[in-house]
């Protein structure tokens, strides 16, 4: 013999949906955030880092002694090929502007070009067309230009619109 119950609801369906409408709000919040990280804008007035200065080098390569070489590493930390050509870098210490030119990115272009303040452009990120995540250009500034203690900011400018894409500041210790 079959049994037969009241026709009640029961409470579970109803937190059911609250629990998946948590969860769901929670998941987004999360993805949101993967793609908004403070850590990427900092306080550059919302210009992200997708290129960081990683080191500064102040030794000589050949006679190992501190001449403030002022080679400088700098990392494509984003997840774009970017056209190097269409590049191009101010650099600041102390927020002051760098006595350097730096009208390309592309190695081969930047040979040709009138740099000053800067010896040579070298890595795999000028060495073709594009510079792709996770591949670094080193740039040999005059010596004496950074020192420790200095504060470096690095503007990378697309040179087709005139902005500035990437900002990042760098205290050389």
């Amino acid at each position: 013999m079959l049994r037969s119950y009241p026709e009640d609801d029961a409470v579970s369906p109803v937190i059911g949906i609250v629990l998946n409408v948590a969860i769901v709000m929670i998941l987004a919040m999360l993805v949101l955030l993967m793609f908004h990280l403070p850590s990427l804008y900092g306080d550059n007035g919302g210009i992200p880092v997708i290129f960081t200065i990683t080191s500064v080098d102040s030794i000589d390569e050949i006679t190992h002694t501190m001449n403030f070489d002022s080679r400088i590493v700098i990392l494509h930390k984003g997840m774009s090929n970017y056209p190097n050509r269409d590049l191009s870098a101010k650099f600041f210490k102390n927020g002051v502007q760098v006595n350097s030119r730096i009208l390309t990115m592309n190695g081969h272009d930047f040979i040709e070009t009138t740099h000053t303040g800067v010896q040579w452009m070298g890595g795999s990120g000028c060495s073709n067309d594009f510079w792709r995540p996770e591949e670094r250009i080193c740039i040999d500034f005059t010596d004496g230009t950074f020192r420790p203690g200095d504060s470096i900011q690095m503007d990378i400018i697309d040179k087709n619109t005139n902005s500035v894409i990437s900002r990042h500041t760098y205290a050389y210790k």
